[in-house]
């Protein structure tokens, strides 16, 4: 078979565009609404896109107050949402055969729970879930958690590799014969073929096993959207998908070139990863209307809400004290998304553009790339990246929903299809099937128990 384009939907209701709520199309509750879930999920798979992905912040964002003094500035409305998991849970059998991968934070939480969360909902969906391992960012999640900031960037970073380790390791649990479930023998478990961990590390003893059977993927999809350099270490060791922000096609091949080393490396197949940068898409009939939907977005922008987006990244430096149209000053470094710091700061060099630039470039599009026109426009992108080896695939960006997103799947999916792009049909039932990515061996694999 040729190798086909992979796609990703991120799924941030009620909009990724900071104004998309508020487009006279757009469902402003499709943030808290189920039956909205779960008819978008079905449009995707109706699109046979791989997967669709939440993002999670444990925090109402902006109510952290950090220099003791600043009010509470509430963001665009996006402040409310389920708790993903619990989501892909649900949407599991209202689905077939579309990937469900929920972002956990490894900065709080345990490994434990988490392998059990997302294993359990591995065996509901039939070997469909994904975790898309991230450590937390905002500094508002810390006081959620009992503390009164993040850990620094590299410690988290630390703690999230062997917060993975241990994840994995107990993932390995069971053996796949382990319950044979004889009612002749009475053998219901094989002891030979449990393992326990026993895991003393530095931030994590947990002895083992998990209370669940070998998932039916081996271990759920592991996504990572760090770009930083621990990000890229983490991601190259351990993810299946690799969700990233390039915006310049050769950043994005040299961006794939540099992970796919860093995997072989690690003694992993380069072939095994999939990398889906990021793309804000914006459909429409014809160029004219598709430009037509942009402008009208645009217009609805409030500046006041697009500023925060921006402030967040901007390493404890108050933006507000420079003149909105001059040019970006130099940040100092970021506790929270360092690899997008980095990015916005250099697109702002690399184009001269003004803080007013900046924010409304984040507020549209979250930073990453965008495409705005008719199926053959937006196919024409994808393709020139995608033959360029700059990526596998691209994970979607909807301004608002849920139009967008049935355009794309009405107008765009078939002109790939038509180009040999895409997948007419599903190649497997699981998430790792449809990805071509095989399962992985268990840590305990010819080792005792």
């Amino acid at each position: 078979m040729s190798r086909m384009m992979k796609l990703g939907a991120f799924f941030f209701t009620p909009g990724s565009h900071a104004a998309g709520w508020r487009h006279p199309e757009a469902v402003p509750d499709t943030d808290m609404s189920f039956r909205h879930y779960v008819s978008m999920a079905q449009t995707a798979e109706r699109g046979l896109l791989d997967c669709v992905f939440f993002q999670d912040t444990a925090a109402v964002n902006g109510t952290a107050a950090l220099n003791g003094g600043s009010p509470w500035r509430p963001g665009n409305g996006r402040q409310v949402f389920p708790e993903p998991a619990t989501l892909i849970a649900a949407l599991a059998p209202m689905t077939e055969r579309i990937g469900l991968v929920a972002t956990a934070t490894t900065t709080y939480g345990d490994p434990y729970t988490l392998a059990r969360r997302f294993g359990t909902v591995d065996h509901i969906s039939g070997g469909r879930a994904g975790w898309n391992l991230v450590t937390s960012q905002i500094e508002d999640e810390a006081g959620n958690f009992g503390f009164d900031r993040h850990p620094d960037h590299a410690d988290r970073y630390r703690r999230a590799e062997e917060f993975f380790d241990v994840t994995a390791g107990l993932w390995d649990s069971f053996d796949e014969d382990a319950f044979p479930r004889d009612k002749q023998s009475g053998v219901f478990l094989d002891p030979a073929r449990a393992h326990i961990l026993h895991h003393r590390g530095e931030h994590f003893r947990v002895r083992g096993p998990l209370n669940l059977p070998r998932c039916p993927q081996g271990r759920p999809v592991i996504a990572q959207a760090g770009s930083s350099e621990p990000g890229m270490r983490l991601a190259s060791r351990v993810a299946d998908l690799v969700f990233t922000a390039q915006s310049d096609l050769a950043e994005a091949q040299a961006f794939r070139r540099d992970i796919h080393a860093r995997a072989a490396a690690h003694g992993r197949d380069p072939d095994h990863l999939r990398i889906l940068p990021g793309l804000m898409v914006i459909p429409g009939e014809t160029d004219d209307e598709a430009q037509a939907r942009y402008h009208g977005l645009a217009a609805l922008m409030d500046e006041a809400v697009a500023l925060p987006l921006l402030e967040r990244l901007c390493g404890g430096l108050d933006i507000r004290q420079y003149p909105l149209d001059g040019p970006l000053p130099d940040l100092p470094p970021s506790n929270a998304a360092r690899a997008r710091q980095a990015r916005i700061v250099a697109m702002a060099r690399r184009g001269n553009m003004s803080i007013r630039e900046v924010m409304r470039h984040m507020a549209t599009s979250l930073g990453h790339n965008m495409v705005v026109g008719s199926a053959a426009r937006i196919a024409d992108l994808m393709e020139e990246w995608f033959r360029a080896g700059a990526c596998d695939g691209f994970t979607l960006l909807f301004p608002f929903y849920p139009r967008p997103l049935e355009d794309f799947v009405r107008l765009v999916v078939p002109e790939l299809q038509r180009r040999g792009l895409y997948r007419t049909a599903y190649e497997g039932r699981t998430l790792r099937e449809n990805l071509q990515i095989p399962p992985p061996s268990s840590l305990f694999r010819n080792q005792g128990s």
